[in-house]
């Protein structure tokens, strides 16, 4: 299924090389993003629902791996964007009221692609609309010796999204992003959604610094097993321009 996300946005990618050479714009940007996670996990069809909620100092003790790389390309009014975040996460604990001991481990990874028109493109203002795909990969599992608590969940699976970006400038330097985007419809999550909204300066030519706050959630089931998650907190970024 990812490989089929990849060549889709790919075969996106070069319909639009048709597109004025002038005014080409390739950016990358990694980033931090210090999120906090609310939810609930379903591991086994006609089992309990298992509720958490962690605040970014939680997350940060639990977290194992995370990666999060953006990027840009603008050539003329076509314009692509991909985003790709991976974390893997556990915790060891009890279960409540028995006592037991129980871990939990969850691995989740999201790659968005689209593609899109600017449809305003004034000297202080840009807007542009996009569609494209968001491919999630999420592993939870659960282990307890409480019957009926422990159990593993492994989806994947593709959202079509309906995106709209724009940017405004503030001063010289200064500028302010918002991005907001949804998707799922029953294609592969119930829903899906994001919204990310930055600030943004100027440190060089090709040098740009941001700050702001991202929330992506998703609610997937399948046969009484999914997950219902949110992912919401501050994010750092750093965009280099080529």
């Amino acid at each position: 299924m990812l490989k089929s996300v990849i060549l889709s946005a790919a075969l996106v990618l070069v319909s639009g090389l048709g597109a004025a050479a002038q005014d080409r714009v390739f950016q990358l940007t990694p980033y931090v993003w210090g999120t906090g996670v609310g939810g609930s996990v379903s591991p086994v069809a006609g089992g309990p629902r298992l509720k958490f909620k962690e605040g970014l100092s939680e997350v940060l003790d639990d977290l194992d791996s995370a990666f999060f790389l953006s990027g840009l390309y603008r050539q003329g009014r076509f314009v692509v964007i991909g985003d790709y975040s991976a974390s893997k996460s556990s915790r060891a604990g009890t279960v409540p009221v028995l006592g037991l001991p129980a871990r939990g481990r969850v691995e989740q990874s999201s790659l968005t692609l689209a593609a899109g028109y600017r449809a305003v493109d004034r000297e202080r203002v840009t807007v542009d609309y996009l569609v494209g795909l968001r491919h999630w990969d999420i592993r939870a599992r659960a282990s307890t010796p409480v019957p009926g608590l422990a159990g593993r969940l492994s989806v994947d699976f593709t959202d079509p999204i309906l995106a709209a970006r724009t940017t405004v400038q503030l001063a010289d330097r200064w500028s302010a992003t918002g991005y907001v985007d949804l998707g799922g419809f029953g294609a592969g999550s119930d829903i899906s959604a994001q919204l990310l909204a930055t600030v943004n300066w100027q440190a060089r030519d090709r040098l740009f610094l941001s700050a702001g706050y991202r929330h992506l959630q998703v609610d997937y089931d399948s046969g009484g097993r999914g997950i219902d998650v949110e992912f919401s907190g501050p994010i750092l970024g750093m965009s280099l321009q080529f």
